[in-house]
């Protein structure tokens, strides 16, 4: 049994709340929250700050119980912070959480997954008693979804991505529900991993809306890169042709940071894996060059992601023993406070890559 969930039983069962109670905070059912108690599913951080919120409000001493009782996934600073919030009455406006929110996409791409975690679970307790407005399930939608970016497991960051998709429904906003859609199909397909999922997040993008928007990019990024990952030369090749298309018409500005943007130089980020994944030399050679000559200095990160396709290019093309040395050495340059759960993820498939062609 998972002790986290017996504990929270207990906490709950304590304080005299029932499952209904949490349920209504949360996007999961009171069966689902019956198996997590039960230790039959994970007790994930957003279903963990639901019931500190529930008990909280029951007891106000329980905080503490809690808090103890969930003290490895750090919840004592969250959970104070939220209720200081809360018990302030402090409210900002929603055009301050949505500035807020595009910062942590700003950050994202600049700084550790660790710290910008720990800052973007504080907001989202806050976030998730502020949910009164079609505009904050928008701001909470993109903020979970950079959250699952933040996480360590491709099954940990699909949780969050279903929370955001479900978020992102309640604003009724077309273009966010696109967005969150298309963000997580490729940040997955990139990454080689749950790759039907990443299929399902695409097509409902895709379904949602015809328009050119970032949302349908990524979407259509994600089915190249999934054909890729199926083997469909012919498919991958296709999906990126029209991904190229509306790419045209929805570019952002070659300044402009953010995991909510998709300049030229992240365009030939996701091609140069894509090409690299496919073993067509010349045009990952081409989308690589375009990468390293666009992408802002500060990106170490991404710079690092071009030398790892580098790397499954030798490694695909024969050259294995050079592939895995070159993308080894690139893993060690980079900081460990700058690695990320996507870098890993490349590095792997480098790895097997370099193993099947032996």
């Amino acid at each position: 049994m998972d002790d986290l969930g017996a504990q929270l039983r207990h906490a709950r069962v304590e304080a005299g709340v029932t499952l209904a109670s949490i349920a209504a905070r949360t996007c999961y059912s009171a069966s689902h929250l019956s198996n997590v108690e039960a230790g039959r599913r994970n007790a994930t951080p957003d279903i963990v700050l639901a019931y500190a919120r529930a008990l909280g409000e029951a007891d106000v001493r329980r905080r503490d119980l809690l808090a103890a009782t969930i003290g490895p996934i750090a919840a004592n600073d969250l959970i104070r912070n939220g209720f200081t919030a809360a018990l302030a009455g402090h409210r900002d406006s929603a055009d301050r959480w949505r500035d807020r929110v595009d910062q942590y996409g700003r950050d994202y791409m600049e700084i550790g997954a660790d710290s910008l975690q720990t800052r973007l679970a504080n907001d989202l307790v806050i976030i998730q008693q502020q949910l009164d407005s079609p505009t904050m399930w928008a701001t909470a939608a993109r903020a979970l979804t950079t959250y699952g970016k933040t996480t360590k497991d491709p099954a940990e960051a699909i949780g969050w991505y279903d929370t955001a998709r479900i978020a992102a429904d309640r604003s009724d906003d077309l273009a966010v529900r696109v967005w969150v859609r298309g963000r997580a199909a490729i940040a997955l397909a990139y990454e080689g991993a749950a790759l039907p999922v990443a299929q399902r997040y695409a097509d409902e993008a895709l379904a949602l809306s015809d328009r050119p928007s970032l949302g349908r990019l990524q979407a259509l990024m994600a089915r190249a890169h999934v054909a890729a990952g199926r083997g469909d030369t012919t498919a991958a090749i296709a999906a990126d042709q029209d991904a190229q298309r509306v790419f045209d018409q929805t570019a952002s500005p070659d300044n402009e940071i953010s995991d909510a943007a998709v300049p030229a130089w992240r365009m030939a980020t996701f091609r140069s894996m894509l090409y690299a994944r496919l073993g067509l030399t010349r045009t990952g050679e081409q989308a690589q060059t375009d990468a390293d000559r666009l992408r802002p200095a500060t990106l170490t990160r991404f710079a690092t992601h071009i030398e790892l396709h580098r790397a499954l290019m030798m490694a695909k093309a024969g050259d294995q023993t050079a592939g895995l040395a070159h993308a080894r050495q690139a893993w060690t340059a980079l900081p460990a406070n700058r690695r990320s759960q996507t870098l890993g993820l490349v590095l792997r498939e480098v790895e097997k890559a370099a193993r099947q062609q032996h």
